[in-house]
């Protein structure tokens, strides 16, 4: 097995060399402006040497990214290859599945609503969707093995659903209750979202409302009251209200066979390095159909430079060339912390104790203090994709990334830290205050 240190060496030569290399390996960036603080040449250099060492080691079929500074764009580039086994290279033109990276665009759906006074976030939810009143609580089993249930102590409240505090089991190891959720089977493709929020609703959940966090089916929730609140089925009133008007032309459910050639690969990495196909079939069931269930949540696909649109609007405070989404006072309540610290967190939430959560983003409370975690700043909001893809806003210095991979399990190889420091480099030490 080759040794990781000889391969960082030979990609490090490979991506300082055009001769080498060859100009598909070349970034095709724009000329640097003057305004840029953070993508300097060594920057570029940097981000160049930590994608093609992924995909010289092996890790990786194909990587890419872009990150904007100050508005404009200041770096591009894509490595190996979005289909391998076919030799189609990775580039700006490639599909691929953004998983919970759809999350954040349902939260800009549904505070569209919000801003036409549709809700408050403080609202219970079965106001608007009765099917979740009266809910109950898991209390653990009885000696039978029948599941023990009290009152929730409270109502599901539109704010639970937007940071993951509701309540929604989400795992399949707790007795009695995982074996009811499993058998109402709520996230069904063939469920509509109404189907769905009934089957869900029948479920006991899993703590009580605003006590824990827990993520989870939450946003396909915001998915069925966006379509509740608006008369329109959620796929219809995303595309209307927030792709289009962006030119997100590229971001969709469903991947029509003509652009399919596009569509990247999935690959799965084992324990002993080995790179994986997943078959076509299995990898892109939710996007070779139109199924009933448009899922909030995740499902949607996009290209490189449709989600920059995306995450420039975000990082504009809700504008894009002239085109208002949000208020720039909803995207600043959407990427301020919600939890407050008497929330405990059942499931992974990145970097505890520096990271909150805010509208369907992760935002950043304090610096690292470890130089092993993920580095970002202050005031920065994120998320990323089951897939290892990943995206943030920098407001501090205006910077916006997205990293765009196919790669199974999520990060294991530490993908996104690498990509973090390759774009702030020694800077780093400037920003741990």
């Amino acid at each position: 097995m080759k040794k990781l240190s000889l391969l960082l060496i030979i990609a490090t030569l490979l991506a300082t060399s055009c001769a080498t290399v060859g100009p598909e390996y070349i970034s095709d960036a724009p000329l640097l402006s003057t305004e840029s603080v953070i993508l300097d040449n060594a920057a570029k250099a940097r981000l160049d040497r930590m994608l093609s060492s992924y995909v010289y080691a092996g890790d990786v079929a194909g990587i890419s990214a872009l990150v904007y500074e100050n508005g404009q764009e200041q770096y591009y580039n894509a490595y190996g290859h979005q289909d391998r086994e076919n030799g189609i290279r990775m580039n700006r033109n490639t599909i691929v599945k953004i998983y919970s990276m759809t999350k954040p665009i349902t939260g800009v759906a549904l505070m569209t609503l919000y801003e036409q006074g549709a809700f408050e976030l403080d609202d219970p939810l079965e106001k608007y969707a009765p099917e979740f009143a009266n809910m109950q609580v898991y209390d653990g089993v009885n000696p039978d093995g029948s599941m023990k249930l009290v009152p929730a102590k409270r109502s599901i409240t539109i704010r639970d659903i937007t940071r993951h505090t509701a309540g929604f089991v989400n795992r399949g190891d707790i007795p009695g209750l995982s074996e009811v959720a499993t058998a109402a089977d709520p996230t069904n493709r063939e469920n509509t979202l109404s189907e769905m929020a009934q089957k869900l609703a029948s479920i006991p959940l899993w703590f009580h409302p605003g006590e824990q966090w827990e993520y989870g089916v939450s946003v396909d929730v915001q998915a069925y009251l966006v379509e509740k609140l608006s008369g329109v089925r959620y796929r219809d009133y995303v595309r209307q209200n927030v792709l289009d008007p962006l030119g997100m032309n590229e971001t969709r459910y469903y991947v029509p066979e003509e652009d399919r050639d596009r569509f990247a690969a999935m690959y799965y990495r084992s324990d002993e390095g080995e790179l994986s196909r997943l078959p076509d079939d299995e990898a892109h069931i939710e996007n070779f159909e139109k199924w009933p269930l448009d899922r909030g949540g995740w499902g949607l696909t996009s290209t490189l430079d449709d989600y920059m649109k995306f995450v420039q609007m975000l990082a504009n405070g809700g504008t894009l060339d002239g085109t208002q989404i949000l208020k720039p006072e909803t995207i600043e309540l959407m990427a301020t912390n919600h939890l407050d610290e008497s929330i405990e967190e059942r499931s992974w939430l990145p970097s505890k104790g520096q990271v909150g959560f805010g509208i369907d983003f992760a935002v950043r409370l304090r610096a690292p203090a470890d130089a092993q975690e993920n580095f970002g700043h202050v005031g920065e909001f994120f998320w990323d994709g089951a897939a290892s893809t990943l995206f943030w806003v920098d407001p501090v210095h205006d910077l916006t990334a997205v990293l765009f991979v196919q790669l199974f399990p999520y990060d294991k190889i530490k993908l996104h830290k690498s990509f973090r420091d390759a774009v702030y480099g020694a800077n780093q030490e400037l920003y741990r205050e």
